[in-house]
């Protein structure tokens, strides 16, 4: 039997309230930007959290060739496909439709399926340093990250949190991603708490005991199962991220209450379906009933 995920901390951040006269419009509009060939559904997993985390519109930008994949997941997400490279992957001409997206949007999730390139590099840089939103970079983002160097870390414009595993913990870090630090678990939180003080950023580190670390606060949510080690679970994190932060939230109390609400969303998973069976649609499924106990147990 999976055991209970525990209470909320009394400290928790509680989820943003929502007024009876409230419209969509209210609650932030959350721009994913990601996806790949072979890579659709990470992005729209991360569309679908923010969806169920309160964001008031979702728009998700594709590539071209991947668009038609995205849109089919959820008729709740606006899905826009943009100018593609040779391998598929972001060309150099979506870089311009992109930045005019941000003008829209209240906060941006970055990175799921996004791939690997020049072009891709150059975009993750230019949204870093100008995108006056919070934004939330993962996955391949999180790679854009770390070939920046780490003196223009601190050069953005407004707050950036990021949500590496291990591996990508050490990339930004200037370590071999597969090397042996990867399993020491203090020597990753020392990693998150340097790279948080350097970039000026909040960071969640993914994993047993995730921790967060950001504005010189730290924190470490004890919600979640080996269960969440699958594929997708981490897009889902940078979706509930993006809404949270969409919706008025500071960095550090997204970071908590996100990390919270997700760990205990794949508790209430594997609780009914047993650690070895579940999938990050598992958790979306659960996301409502988590963020229902961040605020009944609170």
């Amino acid at each position: 039997m999976h055991r209970a995920s525990p209470p909320p901390p009394h400290d928790l951040p509680r989820p943003p309230s929502r007024p009876r006269d409230a419209s969509k419009r209210d609650f932030g509009r959350v721009l994913v930007v990601g996806g790949s060939p072979g890579m659709a559904g990470a992005p729209a997993l991360a569309a679908m959290a923010a969806l169920r985390s309160g964001a008031g519109l979702v728009e998700l930008l594709v590539p071209e060739p991947v668009v038609a994949i995205a849109a089919g997941f959820d008729p709740c997400v606006m899905t826009r496909g943009l100018p593609a490279a040779f391998a598929g992957s972001f060309g150099g001409d979506a870089g311009e439709e992109i930045v005019a997206a941000v003008d829209r949007a209240t906060a941006l999730a970055v990175g799921p399926g996004l791939g690997r390139s020049a072009e891709v590099a150059a975009l993750v840089a230019r949204l870093w340093h100008e995108a006056r939103v919070p934004i939330a970079f993962d996955a391949d983002a999180l790679w854009a990250v770390a070939q920046m160097p780490p003196a223009a870390w601190p050069d953005h414009a407004a707050a950036r949190l990021v949500t590496p595993h291990a591996g990508e913990m050490l990339r930004l870090a200037g370590r071999e991603p597969s090397g042996p630090d990867a399993g020491d678990r203090s020597r990753m939180e020392r990693l998150a708490r340097e790279f948080a003080a350097a970039a000026e950023a909040t960071v969640v580190l993914k994993g047993a005991g995730t921790p967060a670390a950001g504005g010189g606060c730290e924190a470490v949510n004890e919600t979640g199962n080996p269960g969440m080690a699958t594929a997708g679970t981490g897009d889902v994190l940078a979706g509930v991220v993006a809404a949270l932060l969409a919706q008025g939230m500071a960095p550090f109390a997204a970071a908590r209450l996100a990390a919270w609400v997700h760990g205990t969303a794949g508790d209430l998973a594997a609780a009914d379906l047993g650690e070895l069976s579940m999938t990050a649609r598992d958790l979306l499924d659960r996301l409502p009933a988590a963020f229902g106990l961040a605020v009944v147990l609170h």
